[in-house]
């Protein structure tokens, strides 16, 4: 289904009676609605990112609802697209932190490849209602997700933003790992912790101490 060493770390979660449910779920709204990523996308962010290339995770909930938006990895969108706001504060804070120039695309496939998990809570939604299927099961699904990472043995950073990501922190309890918590980026609560977090070289810091490959933040 995905083509690297997820399959096998999901093998056993692909068979349960909650994931043949989701399945069922979601063919059948990409049958009868608009719905978003295109089915093909879903699994990007598993794609792009290897289980055993992941050094730092970045959680967000469900996919952007609206036309184009969406391409399976969580705040990104594909080129050519406007960015959304919580990605241009993303983009904000790295620049606060390396002084790289704002981005013009949103499209955060560099990261991916580099070992950034962007993982969304939620795999779909319904063309313009958010959150529509973040009852469907993806929540076990993701959540079994972050309890694989967080059974790594290699040192992780987890950033989690935002009340609903943080939420996820008592799945990480691995003390190899490092999580960082703070607000949402969008532009409601970005201001209450998120910009000025540090973030960004916070975890390539964890991830120098530990003999890996810093992540190239500039795109």
């Amino acid at each position: 289904m995905i083509n690297n060493d997820w399959d096998l770390a999901l093998n056993d979660e692909f068979e349960k009676d909650y994931f043949l449910k989701i399945k069922d779920f979601v063919s059948e709204e990409y049958n009868s609605k608009t719905i978003y990523p295109p089915y093909e996308d879903i699994f990007n962010s598993f794609k792009l990112t290897p289980l055993s290339n992941t050094k730092v995770v970045i959680l967000g909930q469900d996919p952007y609802h609206e036309e184009g938006q969406a391409h399976g990895l969580a705040f990104s969108t594909p080129e050519g697209r406007p960015i959304p706001r919580s990605l241009k504060n993303i983009f904000k804070e790295i620049n606060n932190e390396y002084s790289y120039p704002i981005p013009e695309s949103g499209c955060l496939e560099k990261w991916a490849k580099q070992g950034v998990f962007l993982l969304n809570t939620v795999l779909t939604v319904e063309k313009g209602n958010a959150n529509s299927h973040s009852n469907c099961g993806w929540q076990t699904f993701t959540d079994n997700v972050i309890r694989i990472l967080n059974n790594q043995t290699r040192p992780i950073v987890f950033l989690l933003w935002g009340k609903q990501a943080e939420k996820k922190k008592e799945l990480i309890t691995n003390p190899n790992h490092l999580v960082l918590i703070t607000s949402h980026p969008s532009p409601f609560s970005a201001r209450r912790g998120f910009l000025g977090s540090n973030h960004f070289k916070l975890a390539n810091k964890f991830l120098k101490e530990n003999n890996i490959d810093e992540i190239n933040w500039k795109l």
